[in-house]
């Protein structure tokens, strides 16, 4: 017996069981609306002030009423941009061995003001962030052994650089990485490879 077919009836408001879904969803005020919107966004995972606030201007959230509900969220402590610049610096780091300027960047276009990316940046020293690069290389290396030389280089030197890493840098782990493993490296440098 083939399965019965929905009936969607046409209420007088234009779509089907329009009037039944009015009664059921009240219209909300706007503060309220806001709430729901940004709490809903937190949920999935942490977000800046300008995420939010972007997010809820695209929901026709009136400016001023966006404002109080985000400054009463970092009040209480459910926004706090340090802390998400701190985590994402952290995250970023060791999960994509981003360098300090890929991880500026990304932050930059999170709404994070410059101070506060400053700082969190400014956890990674340069030997951490070279030991990162260096162990970008290794893992990489392998995968480049059946090509020539410099065409190696570029391909491990872009790969860093694409992860934010100085040329500079970026050219001396490669050349070190490539001598510990006997291959010849003289007449490298920045201008043959770039």
């Amino acid at each position: 017996m083939p399965y019965a077919k929905r009936r969607r009836t046409e209420q007088p408001g234009g779509s089907p069981d329009s009037s039944r879904a009015e009664k059921e969803l009240p219209p909300q005020d706007p503060a309220e609306r806001a709430r729901g919107i940004c709490l809903r966004l937190l949920t999935g995972t942490p977000r800046t002030r300008k995420q939010l606030a972007d997010a809820l201007e695209k929901r026709d959230i009136p400016a001023d009423v966006a404002a109080e509900v985000l400054s009463r969220f970092e009040d209480v402590g459910l926004i706090n941009d340090a802390a998400f610049a701190d985590a994402w610096v952290e995250s970023r780091h060791h999960g994509r061995g981003l360098a300090r300027r890929a991880l500026a960047r990304e932050l930059r276009t999170k709404g994070v003001d410059s101070d506060l990316i400053d700082e969190a940046v400014g956890q990674l020293d340069s030997d951490q962030e070279e030991a990162t690069a260096r162990e970008l290389v290794a893992r990489r290396l392998r995968s480049t052994r059946c090509m020539e030389r410099d065409r190696r280089v570029r391909r491990l030197a872009g790969m860093l650089a694409r992860k934010g890493y100085p040329q500079g840098l970026a050219l001396r782990v490669v050349k070190q990485a490539l001598e510990a493993e006997g291959e010849d490296t003289e007449g490298l440098d920045e201008e043959s490879i770039y």
